[in-house]
């Protein structure tokens, strides 16, 4: 859906300024998608998973120091995280095609108390807030429910898909809202800035 629109935007990488102007189209990605599929997870020795795996393994089992655990670990939960967002993706190309990519947008909040439970998720992670702005959109959006993604499990791909698809399907529940946005994005206020 294209339209003009107010909303609010989480910002834990680099503060954000007044006035600051971002164009999202389907050539630009974001974090997401550097995160999780340009990301290597090595140990100090640059063995990747594969290699760890393979290097390990003896007629007993698979023996691993803290440090190839912790490489195994990073690894599968990213890449568990990349299955979810390729099927998630497929689903949206094949189905939903007017909806901005979860790998091509800037994620928002509709309101300022829904980016304040965002702020709350990311405080448990650890994750650091920098900022909380508000941004006049003119382009696309979606409006979904990010409890209705496909979980990090081991059920089928085909399950998968279909939670891809009741995703794409739109914020029906509206337990955790979130707005994928992109086109062209200004920063028209800072609300909060928590990194002094």
């Amino acid at each position: 859906m294209e339209k003009q629109l107010y909303v609010y935007h989480i910002v834990t990488k680099n503060k954000m300024n007044l006035g600051q102007k971002i164009f999202f189209d389907r050539n630009q990605k974001n974090t997401l998608y550097n995160f999780f599929f340009e990301k290597e997870q090595m140990n100090s020795k640059g063995e990747d998973f594969f290699r760890i795996l393979y290097s390990q393994y003896t007629d007993e089992g698979l023996k691993l120091n803290k440090e190839n655990a912790d490489v195994v670990i990073k690894y599968a939960g990213q890449t568990i995280r990349a299955i979810r967002e390729v099927l998630v993706e497929m689903v949206r190309l094949q189905e939903f095609p007017q909806y901005p990519s979860r790998m091509s947008c800037l994620y928002a909040a509709k309101t300022y108390e829904d980016a304040l439970k965002w702020k709350e998720i990311f405080d448990s992670y650890n994750r650091k807030v920098l900022q909380i702005v508000k941004l006049r959109v003119n382009g696309n959006y979606f409006e979904g429910d990010g409890n209705l993604l496909p979980k990090e499990d081991g059920i089928p791909f085909s399950k998968k898909i279909e939670q891809a698809r009741e995703y794409w399907r739109g914020n029906v529940m509206n337990e955790l809202p979130e707005l994928l946005i992109n086109g062209e994005i200004e920063v028209i206020e800072i609300i909060n800035d928590f990194s002094r």
